[in-house]
Formats: structure tokens, sequence, C-alpha cells
């Protein structure tokens, strides 16, 4: 569907009117409020027309038009035709997150919301990107040790073990600083990591002590993965009554965070940012919200995605700018912690 730049024109402040009144736009209101040249009359044709093509429509108690959805899903990609090669500055600050990949993911999912008043979803990398930072054996009893593994990805597995006889001291310390200097910065789940426990140069005492280590790292390979969620509350309440119930659906959705994460990955490809409107998100609990996202990661490699869920009535170009900049924000921040190969 081709549109003029009129019609063009004419849909554009429609949806921005209704999004920031929430109340059905005629012509009257679009001449007063916007620098459209034209007169009441070639709006109200114009208004039709958009209406005959299914992006407008209107209350059976109102001569106001209000947008499809259809119209948003125009609407939204012509925001995401022209979007600037850089995204605008965000104000989010991941220089005091100390390269804590969990700590940054939660500040981004605190700022999205805050700035937005929308459901902010950031979702982790995957596991299988996740390497080793550090390794931490410790004697608790004679007979009783416990070993501490940290991830790039903030994962942290416990496990503490215990012995028939006394263990000894120096295993111990040898344990930890074998695993700091030869596994830290292997990813999860590779043959590499693996073949650290087997080494054919340890000795059989050595391979049997890392043996009773090794299910901590086992543990870190099955975890889910993690979707931060924010905001449910600045959301709700900046709603109006008859989006409520679509967004508490939605929300119930994401209680379910494997459903939550298969929504989104359904969506994501690459960096790219994208818009899912209403039916284009394939879940019925999710008919009538809309969601906003963009990819972060390495050059060669998407890690996760940081994305808005909101009513089909939002101010998807704040929200567009939004995930940009926070998604390339954390795109800067993960390559200082996870290789890029």
């Amino acid at each position: 569907m081709q549109l003029s730049e009129r019609q063009l024109a004419v849909l554009r402040r429609v949806v921005e009117e209704f999004v920031g009144t929430g109340q059905p736009v005629g012509s009257k209101t679009l001449v007063e409020r916007s620098d459209l040249r034209v007169s009441p009359s070639t709006v109200r044709a114009e208004l039709a027309e958009l209406e005959n093509l299914g992006l407008l429509t209107h209350p059976h108690t109102s001569a106001g038009r209000v947008p499809t959805e259809r119209g948003y899903r125009y609407y939204a990609d012509e925001l995401l035709g022209r979007l600037e090669p850089q995204p605008p500055a965000f104000p989010l600050d991941l220089t005091s997150t100390s390269n804590e990949v969990e700590s940054a993911l939660q500040a981004t999912t605190e700022m999205l919301s805050q700035v937005t008043r929308l459901l902010a979803l950031v979702s982790a990398p995957p596991l299988e990107s996740a390497t080793v930072r550090h390794v931490e054996v410790l004697l608790l009893q004679p007979n009783v040790a416990m070993v501490v593994v940290i991830t790039s990805s903030g994962g942290v597995s416990k496990r503490i073990f215990s012995t028939p006889e006394s263990i000894d001291t120096g295993l111990v310390l040898w344990a930890a600083e074998y695993l700091n200097e030869s596994a830290v910065g292997l990813q999860l789940g590779t043959r590499t990591l693996r073949r650290r426990f087997d080494d054919p140069g340890l000795r059989p005492r050595e391979r049997e002590f890392l043996a009773l280590l090794r299910p901590a790292f086992a543990e870190l390979e099955h975890e889910e993965q993690r979707l931060f969620v924010g905001g449910a509350a600045g959301l709700l309440g900046e709603l109006r009554q008859d989006e409520l119930e679509a967004c508490r659906r939605a929300l119930q959705l994401l209680e379910r965070r494997a459903a939550a994460l298969e929504v989104i990955g359904r969506s994501l490809h690459s960096t790219r940012t994208f818009v899912r409107v209403g039916g284009e998100l394939e879940d019925p609990a999710l008919s009538d919200v809309a969601l906003v996202g963009a990819g972060y990661g390495l050059r060669t490699r998407t890690l996760g995605s940081v994305s808005l869920l909101g009513p089909v009535r939002m101010d998807y170009e704040k929200a567009i700018r939004s995930v940009r900049s926070a998604a390339f924000e954390l795109s800067r921040f993960v390559e200082g912690v996870f290789e890029d190969n």
C-alpha cells in the first residue's frame, strides 16, 4: 500500500494525537493542532480514504477516527524506514556495573521502564554464550568443601560436598589455582572445558577431586535463560480502563518466562529494531498489545534483546528510540565481557 505524502501526514497526526489523548480524532482537531495547511473538508476526505484502506476506523458514537491495528503497523513501518544510522543518547550508565552482566541487564530494565512507562523486557545472553569468570574452592570442615563458579553472564553455582576422609588442604588450594588458570574464559558446555577435568597429565588423585567439583559447572549449563522484567506498576498506572485487561493478560503470560522468551525470539532477527502489533505476536494473550524491541550483542552474533511491551496505543516513536539506544549501550558493554568468535 502506497500512501500519498498528505495521506501519510494525516495518518501520522491521527496516530500521534490518539496516542496522546486517547480520544477519537476529528478533522477540525487535526487542522487546529497540526501543521496541515489544508481545509477541514480536505482532511475529512483524506480521513475517509484512510478508513476505506483499513488504516483508520471510527467509534459509532463519534465522528472522530482512531487507528486500526493495520494503521499502527503502517505508522510503525514508516518510523522504522527513516531511522538515523546512530541511535540517540540514552540515560544509561553501565560503567558502575563492574562488568557484571546481571547488574547491567537489571539497570537497563529499570531505566527503560522509567523513561517510557511501558513494561521493559531484557533477555540475558543464552547460557552457551557464558564463560567461566572465576572459581572458588573452599574447605568448610575437615571433610566438607564448597565450590563456587561465577560466569560472565552473572550466573553463580554453589555446591557443597563431603568425603569419608579428611580433605587435603593442599588439594583444595591446587584445585582453585588449576581451575582459575585453565577454565576461566572457556564457554560452558564445550569440549574444551570438559577436557580440563580429564587432562591425562593430571594425577589420579587430582582427577578424582575435580570430579567432585564438576557438577557445579554442569548445573550452570542447564539453567534456563533469564528474562529481566520491570515497570509493571508504571504501565498499569498509565492505561485507560479498556486497555487494562489486555495488559493483565500479557502480564500473566510473562509470568511463564519460557513463553515470553519464545514470543520475543520469534520477533528477533539479528540486532535490527522490530515492532510487532497485536495479532502479529501469534498469541491470543497478546492480541491487544504491541512489542517493540531490538537485539544487542557482538559484531558476529546476537546475545539477547531489549523490548518494550504495552498497549497498541503506545508512543511508538519513543519506544523505538529507547530500545535502539538501550540495545546500543548494552552491545558496547558486552563487547568487554564476551569474546567475539
